[in-house]
């Protein structure tokens, strides 16, 4: 199994996705439900263009023969870091044939097992209907320690109900997306959902022993709130560009957001990954991991657990070559020296 015939095989069966050649937002403008960007879908395409305005430096002569990909991480050791983003609603979003709880369910199994086997780790989604959190859930009580489940900015205590449920099932972490807060989506659904304040992070925070990780963090200030409410992570994310046209891409606000609290908590970025050079900008830039979105649900629709697995080994296997010819030894300790801003 490659990554072309899993492709060719999620066009089959998604409607929600075109499985583009280049996945960079410009056939699917205005597909929500779908997968594809609010409005214009500037934003999802800023997203990419925003890494593409980064080029690397290499510096072929450093050495690096066998670069270091493994990534310590909240009591676990990851292989690579990259991490598969929450998706969630797959009948609504892919528009994926079957009954609505048995394909999330199918979904959620392909995306963990597959992360299990190529050594990282998986977010599993939120949304309307109460199956499609239960379906991470149920993931998750199976492979413990490789699932973060992820939900959204419901009132606290739903939130805090259903992070104990996370602690409960082995999650080794465990998420809310607050960025989803005008989600069309959870608006289809009637599911109330809103913006969260420091002292409601903090109050999440508190609730469970495990990490609780912000995803939605698209400015230092909040950032450092985050740090100071005691989240042990953040995702520099704007969801996509699903939920706000016109938005600055991740690696435009990354590196201020790194300036800001590095080493203070774990800084996930996400958004326009599309190899494994980008996950190595992304490093440079300021993250110490990378969440994978849109192409995760194309190789868990198109080839199952195997077919992510395949995704990932073909990401790490990219980030290795980006590393040994940039000099980079360890994913642990890249500098922000082998990008260069390129001039327009």
């Amino acid at each position: 199994m490659n990554m072309k015939e899993i492709q060719t095989a999620a066009r089959e069966k998604m409607k929600g996705c075109h499985v583009c050649p280049q996945c960079n937002g410009k056939a699917c403008v205005g597909m929500i439900p779908g997968f594809g960007g609010l409005r214009t879908g500037r934003s999802f395409m800023r997203n990419l263009e925003a890494l593409q305005e980064y080029g690397l430096v290499m510096r072929s002569m450093s050495g690096v023969e066998e670069p270091r990909t493994e990534l310590p991480l909240f009591g676990h050791t990851l292989s690579l870091p990259i991490l598969l983003a929450p998706i969630g609603g797959i009948v609504l979003n892919a528009q994926v044939e079957g009954d609505p709880a048995t394909v999330e369910q199918e979904y959620d199994e392909a995306i963990t097992q597959g992360a299990m086997d190529a050594g990282t780790m998986a977010f599993t989604g939120d949304s309307g209907v109460a199956y499609m959190y239960a379906s991470g859930i149920a993931s998750c009580k199976k492979r413990p320690g490789v699932v973060i489940p992820t939900i959204k900015p419901r009132e606290d205590d739903q939130i805090i109900e259903r992070a104990v449920l996370a602690e409960q099932s082995g999650a080794p972490a465990v998420a809310s997306d607050i960025d989803a807060a005008t989600l069309i989506n959870m608006r289809i659904f009637g599911q109330p959902v809103g913006p969260k304040s420091a002292a409601s992070i903090a109050k999440v925070a508190a609730s469970v022993q495990i990490p609780f990780i912000v995803k939605g963090i698209m400015s230092a200030e909040e950032a450092v709130a985050c740090a100071a409410a005691g989240a042990q992570g953040i995702v520099v994310s704007n969801h996509g560009g699903r939920i706000l046209d016109g938005m600055a891409g991740t690696a435009d606000v990354l590196p201020s957001i790194a300036a800001a609290v590095k080493g203070r908590l774990t800084i996930f970025a996400d958004g326009g990954v599309r190899s494994g050079e980008d996950v190595l900008k992304m490093l440079a830039l300021g993250a110490d991991a990378v969440l994978v979105g849109r192409p995760a649900a194309v190789a868990a629709i198109g080839g199952g657990a195997a077919g992510v697995k395949v995704l990932l080994d073909t990401l790490k296997r990219e980030l290795c070559d980006a590393m040994m010819i940039t000099g980079v030894q360890d994913v642990r300790h890249v500098p922000a020296h082998i990008v260069q801003k390129l001039r327009p």
